[in-house]
């Protein structure tokens, strides 16, 4: 589904993570290696994403080729990432990596 300019939407309370064929959840599996503090922080965010999409800056930013990343200050100074995307109307959270420089992966 897209809104206006072309810009996906996702329906209110739809959000996944990511599997892959053999079953392992790189979204899940870093997240659960966080402090929980910082959990708590990356999941608020992801709901706030999940339930005002589509969301802008400072909270989401579009990467191109239709991913994204809601973009979370935690606790601890440091800054996380959760590059998602939008598949079948549903937001899918791919994977997650705490920014260590200014320049986001390419």
């Amino acid at each position: 589904m897209t809104k206006d300019g072309g810009r996906p939407v996702a329906a209110e309370n739809s959000a996944d993570l990511f599997r892959t064929a053999v079953g392992s959840e790189p979204a899940r599996e870093w997240l659960k290696a966080l402090p929980e503090a910082e959990r708590q922080a990356i999941g608020k965010d992801l709901l706030r994403a999940q339930w005002r999409w589509p969301v802008g800056m400072p909270l989401c930013r579009p990467m191109g080729a239709g991913l994204w990343e809601i973009r979370t200050d935690l606790p601890a100074k440091r800054t996380a990432r959760v590059v998602l995307c939008v598949y079948r109307e549903r937001l899918v959270a791919l994977h997650g990596f705490i920014k260590k420089t200014r320049a986001t992966p390419g």
